[in-house]
């Protein structure tokens, strides 16, 4: 038998200018993704603000439920999804965030991609993502297929 494992699909909105111009282009309830590999959503990971602060400088960021972004936007929206797969998969998509982890200084936020998504193109930069991108190119480098919301 198999053994499966879990991951965890996080959508935000946290009412904030960026996020609320987001949601007006996509028309989506929720305006950020995060992928987290654990249930208590400790190692969860995304690509998004460096600075709870300042919305304009991001990057590779380990997200915390109660600390800097969602701590400071506390009435923070989410729906949480969880995932089933393989432990292969799993390694996988821990081995690809690890990476991007320790080279984080090699990867940017993709600014211009986010704007050009709303609408609805694609504006595609190496090592460089914004938050969909970003949990998208982990599951796809893992072999993952999902029937989640388009992401």
């Amino acid at each position: 038998m198999r053994r499966m494992k879990k991951i965890y699909i996080i959508l935000t909105h946290t009412g904030t200018v960026l996020s609320k111009i987001i949601k007006g282009f996509t028309k989506d309830e929720f305006s950020h993704v995060s992928i987290a590999l654990d249930i208590e959503l400790k190692e969860m990971y995304s690509f998004g603000r460096l600075n709870p602060y300042n919305p304009f400088w991001g990057g590779f960021v380990h997200e915390y439920i109660d600390k800097g972004t969602f701590k400071r936007f506390y009435k923070t929206r989410a729906k949480v999804y969880s995932l089933e797969i393989t432990e292969q998969q799993y390694e996988s998509i821990k081995n690809y965030i690890e990476q991007i982890k320790n080279n984080k200084e090699n990867y940017k936020f993709n600014i211009i991609g986010l704007f050009a998504a709303g609408f609805h193109k694609k504006i595609k930069k190496q090592k460089s993502f914004y938050c969909a991108e970003f949990v998208k190119y982990v599951m796809e480098k893992a072999d993952i297929k999902t029937d989640l919301p388009d992401i």
